[in-house]
């Protein structure tokens, strides 16, 4: 197969409905990791496969050993934030996490409810059915990201697709990189508006208190990976997860009657996170130097690719990791990443999946799926798992 045709389902993302694909579990149970020879993001090669719970945060925790920077990747992965490596991952982190803390993202809460509450009144003014994903699922991530951002309302939809474009490993991955240059040429665009006037949104601040200690090119790549990583993630969680829950209606009840305040909430949300993981994969590690891993040897220069999924149903965290319990005391998943790479948004996202799903539950009691189960249709073969559609009705 070459580089440049169709790949197949590579080990990496293969899925079962919300399951893990059974492979994987069987490589977790078999051994601690496994050398496979597969595709993963635009080439054909030799990786080391991890997927136990404890390997997987110390792969993910250790820049010493295992490096973001790869030669042969670097012409496609874009300069940002996330394929980084220290000192430049450092500083730019340090000036972005006050934009992330607790206290910024709840003065973005009463927006995000208003926006929830707006598109649950939209869907219920044309009936008593939809397809959630488009009517509410996605439209609400992506319009909080957005609106921290700056961009214009009429703008979405483009990002919208470019990014459905650029996670579709069923795609070329000349198409892929296409959609990827004209995101990032919006997105310049964007930050030199923003560079002349800044405004109240988060570049404009950014642009403010940092000034030139953050160049345009780092901006645009921040900007790219909250649009990218923000929005797409979190629908498909909000997708997956109304689809896990009207699958569990005892539970789905328990979320919509719980109060303000009641930890089920915030419990369910952790549940949903760690169960659905909708990142199959941490973005591939190289070694810098001969190591081990679960006590197999690895040779500087090896690729190290992390499997979320079935970490975060490794049976050393609890007993009946492969079934959804949203009283499940919350464990150590790792769906954001770990480490210094820990995802940057996950208060963001948090917050979103907190507010959207109990109000849905509380707005239309009567949610159901509008099709049986096993005809949904799953997003398979992409970099973010999740769901093409959700018919429902209520």
């Amino acid at each position: 197969m070459s580089e440049l045709e169709v790949p197949p389902i590579s080990i990496f993302y293969r899925r079962d409905g919300l399951d893990p694909g059974p492979a994987l579990g069987e490589v977790q149970r078999g051994d601690a990791v496994r050398r496979v020879r597969d595709f993963w993001l635009h080439r054909v090669g030799e990786y080391w496969l991890v997927t136990r719970h404890t390997d997987v945060r110390r792969v993910l925790a250790d820049q010493e050993t295992f490096a973001m920077y790869d030669p042969e990747r670097s012409p496609v992965l874009p300069d940002e934030l996330l394929n980084m490596d220290p000192p430049e991952h450092t500083r730019l982190r340090h000036v972005l996490t006050p934009e992330f803390t607790g206290r910024r993202i709840r003065a973005l809460e009463p927006m995000i409810r208003t926006l929830a509450g707006e598109l649950i009144d939209a869907m219920e003014s044309r009936g008593s059915a939809a397809d959630l994903m488009d009517d509410f699922a996605l439209p609400l991530p992506l319009g909080v990201i957005c609106g921290m951002l700056g961009v214009p309302d009429p703008d979405q939809g483009a990002f919208h697709r470019w990014s459905r474009t650029t996670l579709d490993l069923g795609l070329p991955i000349e198409e892929r990189l296409a959609a990827g240059r004209e995101s990032r040429a919006y997105t310049a665009s964007l930050v030199a508006e923003k560079r002349r006037s800044p405004d109240d949104g988060m570049i404009g601040m950014l642009v403010r208190e940092h000034g030139d200690a953050v160049s345009d090119s780092e901006l645009v790549g921040v900007c790219e990976l909250l649009l990218l990583a923000g929005h797409v993630t979190v629908s498909n969680t909000i997708g997956l997860g109304v689809l896990a829950l009207l699958s569990h209606p005892e539970q789905a009840d328990r979320l919509r009657n719980a109060a303000e305040g009641d930890p089920v909430i915030d419990g369910a949300v952790e549940e949903l996170l760690r169960y659905l993981s909708v990142s199959s994969t941490a973005l591939a590690r190289t070694a810098r130097r001969d190591t081990e891993i679960g006590g197999v040897p690895i040779k500087a220069g090896d690729q190290v690719v992390c499997q979320l999924p079935v970490a975060n149903r490794d049976p050393v965290l609890g007993a009946g990791m492969d079934l959804l319990d949203i009283e499940r005391k919350p464990v150590s998943h790792v769906t954001f990443g770990h480490g210094p790479h820990r995802c940057l948004g996950s208060t963001l996202a948090r917050a979103e999946l907190r507010i959207a799903l109990p109000a849905l539950l509380r707005r239309l009691p009567a949610l159901a799926l509008a099709c049986p189960v096993e005809e949904v249709p799953y997003r398979v073969n992409n970099e973010v798992y999740g769901l093409h559609a959700l018919p429902v009705t209520w």
